[in-house]
């Protein structure tokens, strides 16, 4: 099977041959599950109800390397990194992924001051970046040297959620009123150019200093439809907020990064809408899918995007189909109609 895309169902995981997109494996598996990126080039964690759980994408089967922990969260990678971060536990494990051939990993142990819905980053000199929080606030964050020794401190973050790394390692986490940059040791507020201008999924790029974010401007909404998106530069320590075309939302499963660091979103037009991240504009909007609403509950399907290297991988829950389509050219070059009701996709990579 080349490079498996891993599609989540209700009561399981198809696994994709990533070049034909036959279904070449089924997974059963019940709950409402999650899938992230081991960063092994072979693997796929589950966030199940009982934990992060391995499955062996490429031989289509779940192993026994499990991280066991209420409300498995965020999975990272960095560099050379895998992080895990445990919602329930408030715990981090970091760790080399090409360890996981051989079993689970020795790796880094940390364990936040208390459980809240969190992220954390190894950078590569050894400093990680983890949130500060609690069930009822998520103020910021903290730094901890290789020793685990405090280094900086910022709780300028209000509802801090969400994670990205651009160029240079320098991580961005999303506030409520803009964007919290740890970058030379230290914190760096950008703040959004509204009291309520909150960014929360952001999604970084080795090729580019400019993070892309999601952009939210009503408080009081149970569930917004964002019709503009944030570009953070994380060199000037700016945020500009950029308008979708008139009409067009789009949903915390829409970004993504091309191979060039451009900048990717679904729209609700069913487009694949392409933006220089230098230039803060959309240059190209490729149709894919059919227009679409995004439902009220996050956990429901609605078309979602993976990208791996110059390929987008997107669902079409409407109608049971993955699309593929070549970042080079803009073209759908392959689809298939699946089983059941596409929700999440991922793949596998592979940490550099």
């Amino acid at each position: 099977m080349q490079e498996p895309v891993a599609v989540t169902y209700q009561g399981g995981i198809h696994v994709l041959d990533g070049e034909t997109l036959e279904v070449a494996r089924t997974v059963a598996l019940d709950g409402f599950n999650r899938i992230n990126p081991a960063g092994d080039g072979t693997g796929v964690f589950v966030s199940t109800e009982s934990g992060f759980e391995l499955l062996d994408a490429a031989a289509g089967r779940m192993t026994d390397i499990t991280y066991p922990g209420a409300k498995p969260g965020h999975v990272v990678l960095h560099g050379d990194r895998t992080i895990l971060f445990t919602d329930g536990t408030g715990e981090v494990h970091s760790f080399d992924p090409k360890g996981l051939a051989d079993g689970k990993p020795a790796g880094r142990q940390y364990k936040t001051a208390q459980p809240h819905h969190g992220v954390a980053v190894e950078l590569g000199d050894g400093t990680l970046v983890v949130t500060l929080g609690t069930e009822e606030s998520r103020p910021g964050a903290i730094a901890l040297d290789k020793d685990g020794k405090e280094i900086a401190r910022s709780e300028e973050c209000a509802g801090v959620h969400g994670e990205a790394v651009a160029q240079g390692d320098v991580v961005g986490l999303g506030c409520k009123d803009g964007v919290l940059l740890f970058k030379n040791g230290a914190f760096v507020k950008v703040k959004s150019d509204r009291a309520y201008g909150a960014v929360a999924t952001q999604v970084g790029s080795d090729a580019s200093p400019v993070l892309l974010g999601d952009y939210k401007i009503d408080p009081d909404a149970e569930r917004e439809f964002p019709e503009q998106f944030a570009l953070i530069d994380t060199a000037a320590n700016s945020l500009k907020v950029v308008p979708m075309p008139e009409g067009v939302s789009y949903s915390f499963r829409s970004l993504g990064r091309g191979p060039r660091g451009e900048g990717l979103i679904l729209g609700t037009d069913g487009k694949l809408h392409v933006v220089d991240p230098a230039a803060g504009e959309i240059t190209n909007a490729w149709p894919v899918v059919a227009a679409w609403k995004e439902p009220m509950n996050w956990q429901e399907p609605r078309p979602a995007l993976f990208v791996r290297d110059d390929a987008a991988y997107i669902t079409e829950p409407a109608t049971k189909q993955v699309h593929r389509l070549d970042l080079a050219t803009g073209k759908v070059v392959g689809s298939v109609e699946l089983p059941a009701i596409p929700n999440e996709i991922s793949g596998t990579l592979s940490a550099h």
